[in-house]
């Protein structure tokens, strides 16, 4: 296994089901100027063992592609507690067949073309709003991942004082991968759907990526064998790791307290790092 120099950074490609066939994929790297070295990827196989990981006495900057927050308007509609810990306590209490009643509910009553709430910065980041139980299922994902780094006591700017030596940051691979390759799409879990298209567009990001063409102003470090991994992963997930790992980059340049957040962040739904 190769080494790391340095302060650890990490990014994230989460599920809220993982298994040997979806793991959790971690891109892990260091930094040396503006280069972002990826040293390796790991894959975990379960919540459990994710939760270990997290629990390590290690010294790291992680990018997380799952929500970390609730819309306020949908916080507030339900009457659920307007401070962040214990509205995620709440929400890590339910079930995930009462959060779809719940949020069901909720975009039953709204009209259409409105039926979700958002957090201020989805429509900016392009993201899926953090309610959303299907396609992707990133409600559930906050479900099972957040009260994790909770119990791990990891440091969340803006939302959470924990150990400021693991920090954790809401992290979006859609977001770098579209200032980079435009609306192309690049990943499928449907083996039919993992067309030469997808392949080629993996392989113009990875090469944006390392020719540190985006806003970010980084420059991603790869062998030979990684790109070829990255590459060939019809997924996704693991180049969605290293775009997480990327914006964890960026994060740990700007540093203690904010790591790169604006100073409006809201309390209550968080922020995507960069966005």
């Amino acid at each position: 296994m190769k080494p790391i120099a340095g302060p650890l950074l990490l990014g994230c490609d989460f599920s809220s089901t993982p298994t040997r066939r979806k793991p959790i994929v971690l891109a892990l790297g260091s930094m040396s100027g503006a280069r972002v070295v990826l040293s390796r990827l790991e894959k975990i196989e379960s919540l459990e063992s994710f939760g270990q990981w997290l629990s390590q006495p290690l010294e790291w900057v992680g990018g997380f592609d799952f929500p970390f927050g609730l819309p306020r308007e949908l916080v507030e509609h339900l009457g659920w507690p307007l401070e962040w810990r214990a509205c995620m306590d709440h929400y890590a209490s339910l079930s995930r067949s009462e959060i779809r009643a719940t949020f069901s509910a909720f975009c039953d009553a709204r009209p259409a073309g409105g039926k979700f709430a958002h957090r201020a910065f989805d429509k900016l980041a392009g993201s899926s709003p953090s309610m959303k139980w299907v396609n992707p299922p990133v409600a559930y994902m906050l479900h099972a991942g957040l009260p994790l780094l909770l119990a791990a006591g990891v440091h969340i700017p803006g939302l959470h004082q924990g150990d400021s030596r693991r920090v954790a940051l809401e992290a979006y691979p859609g977001l770098l991968a579209r200032e980079l390759i435009g609306r192309r799409s690049y990943k499928s879990d449907d083996k039919g759907k993992q067309t030469p298209e997808r392949l080629i567009a993996r392989k113009d990001l990875v090469t944006a990526l390392e020719i540190g063409q985006s806003r970010l102003e980084l420059r991603l470090k790869l062998s030979h064998a990684q790109r070829d991994a990255l590459a060939h992963d019809a997924s996704g997930d693991s180049l969605d790791a290293v775009l997480c790992l990327v914006q964890a980059a960026w994060a740990q340049r700007h540093g203690a307290p904010r790591y790169g957040l604006p100073a409006h962040v809201d309390p209550l739904e968080g922020w995507i790092v960069s966005a």
